[in-house]
């Protein structure tokens, strides 16, 4: 088995995190910078945008995104919700994938030969990149989950962190030191998912 291969398999949704990381913020942000760097895009867009949320910016995220949810989750369902945020809250930091709009219809406007398909190729690229921070991060013995509460938190966080507005959310990934291993992982029989032909 490749490295490549082993270090994909170290990359689990851990959800029991906390601010106790055995790297320095400045290697989560070399993770990152070389992330968006070379991880690939369509036609070389490179319309990934990236936030990283260190210390206070990190709670405020949570704190942001918790009171969001308060106003559209029954009181009576609350609690579930609250104890979910504080879990991401308790992280060290989050990373914010963002797609750049303004790249894509750019791409759109260009190539109108393949306008429907600018759209899905940027998310295809962002999950490439989210996939690869992630893996990265596990690699160094982070723990991450991807979480997604866009776009109910989009119009906060671009004016809390003075965001283009052309920078869509995509995806929130809180990260932090490894307090409770994730369980076994179930896989699906692979004769169901794989089919080959020669």
């Amino acid at each position: 088995m490749s490295q490549f291969l082993n270090e994909i398999k170290t990359r689990r949704s851990v959800y029991g995190i906390s601010k106790e990381i055995p790297v320095s913020e400045s290697r989560i942000e070399e993770i990152v910078e070389e992330a968006v760097l070379h991880t690939p895009s369509s036609f070389n867009s490179q319309s990934a945008r990236v936030v990283v949320l260190f210390g206070e910016q990190h709670d405020k995220f949570w704190d942001l995104t918790k009171e969001t949810l308060r106003k559209i989750v029954p009181a009576e369902g609350f609690a579930s919700t609250e104890e979910k945020m504080g879990s991401f809250r308790s992280g060290r930091g989050t990373v914010l994938f963002f797609e750049d709009q303004a790249v894509v219809e750019g791409l759109q406007e260009q190539f109108a030969l393949y306008a429907d398909n600018f759209p899905v190729w940027s998310n295809q690229s962002s999950g490439m990149l989210q996939f690869v921070v992630w893996t990265a991060l596990a690699n160094e013995g982070v723990g991450a989950s991807l979480q997604h509460y866009n776009p109910i938190v989009d119009e906060q966080v671009a004016k809390e962190w003075n965001l283009p507005a052309s920078w869509k959310l995509i995806a929130q990934l809180p990260f932090g030191g490894i307090a409770a291993e994730p369980g076994e992982k179930q896989f699906a029989p692979i004769d169901t998912r794989l089919k080959v032909f020669k």
